[in-house]
This record gives structure tokens, C-alpha cells and sequence, in this order.
């Protein structure tokens, strides 16, 4: 099973006032999927041991203002707010390359909810290889890298709207991720220019 693609995001001045507040914003950037318009918001409280205090599913159009007004009935600064949510992708089905709907877990940690790396907002992307080139397939080049682009993007916006002291995007084998990425996106560059 290939590892999977994170971004663990630490929010300069963050407390249980400003932590939905900070989560809205980066859910404003997210690009919900319109292909398949649905989100389930599970709201765990001390610790991941404990079963959910509350789950909602949202049909249809989902907004960054709904969700978040979900989240505020159980504001406490010992929960963890997790939306699984879609957004398209260029995946491999039926041998063919399609844009389709891909899971994507959205978490806001509250300040006493342990996170795995002390971080208070992480969005796990799903499985690198849906974003990590594989050499000498053109079609699928193309793909994977238009999937990069569309996961750089959203952290580079999160950046931008959430005043981020540090942001690291990283896969499960702990190598640096961003290191991989710039050396396929450079040979993808070098056989071009060939």
C-alpha cells in the first residue's frame, strides 16, 4: 500500500477562540468536489480513544460557513474536528485517465487534542502515488503531475489565508516529500527539453 500524503499546518496565535475561525478559512480554499457534493464532519472529543461525540453528513453543496457553524455546538479546546470531504483528481479507472472524486480528511485540532506531530490543522491527501510521477507514461505524467499542481496550490492558498508559522508536507516513509516532488517534477522538466 503506497504512503500516504500529508500537510501539517502550525497556526501563529492559535487558541480554542480562533481555532474554527482558522479552520474556516483554510475550508474556504478547499475545492469541494462537484462531481460528488458531499462531506461527513465526526467530532471526537479528549482523544482518538473516545468515540465521537457527534457525526453529520452534509449532501449536496457543501459550505466552509456550514460546517464550521456544526463545529462551533461542540467548541471545547480538548476536540478534534475531522471532515472527510471529496475533490477531483485525475485517477486511473476503467484504463483510462478521468477527473473523479478523491477523499480528502480535513482535521482542526484543538489546542489540548493531541495531534501526531503538535500540529493544529492537517488535511491528509490520500496515497502518493496519485501525485508522485512514474517515469515514462505519458499519459499518466500528465495526470499525476496536474494533481500535484492542484495539491501545491491548496497549500500555497492555506498559506495565505491562515497565518501559518510553519507548514511541512510529508508522507508516511519520512522522506522529505517536498525533495521528491521537485526531483520528478525537474526529470519530467529534463525530458521534455530532450
Amino acid at each position: 500500500m503506497a504512503d500516504r500524503v500529508t500537510l501539517s499546518c502550525w497556526v501563529r496565535g492559535y487558541t480554542a477562540q480562533n481555532m474554527l475561525a482558522n479552520f474556516e478559512k483554510m475550508l474556504w480554499r478547499f475545492p469541494f468536489s462537484r462531481l460528488r457534493p458531499s462531506a461527513r464532519l465526526t467530532i471526537y472529543a479528549v482523544d482518538y480513544s473516545e468515540s465521537p461525540v457527534d457525526e453529520r453528513v452534509f449532501e449536496g453543496e457543501v459550505t466552509a460557513a456550514d460546517i464550521v457553524d456544526s463545529c462551533r455546538e461542540f467548541q471545547n479546546s480538548d476536540c478534534a474536528y475531522e471532515l472527510e470531504a471529496y475533490w477531483e483528481l485525475w485517477r486511473y479507472q476503467d484504463e483510462e485517465w478521468t477527473l473523479a472524486p478523491a477523499t480528502v480528511l480535513l482535521t482542526c485540532f484543538a489546542p489540548l487534542f493531541p495531534s501526531e506531530m503538535g500540529e493544529q490543522l492537517r488535511v491528509d491527501f490520500g496515497a502518493e502515488d496519485q501525485f508522485l510521477p512514474p517515469e515514462e507514461d505519458a499519459p499518466a505524467l500528465r495526470a499525476v503531475k496536474s494533481n500535484l499542481q492542484s495539491l501545491l496550490r491548496f497549500a500555497e492558498e492555506v498559506g495565505e489565508a491562515v497565518p501559518l508559522e510553519k507548514r511541512l508536507l510529508w508522507s508516511e516513509d519520512g522522506d522529505n516529500l517536498a525533495e521528491r516532488l521537485q526531483t520528478a517534477l525537474a526529470a519530467d522538466s529534463d525530458s521534455r527539453s530532450n
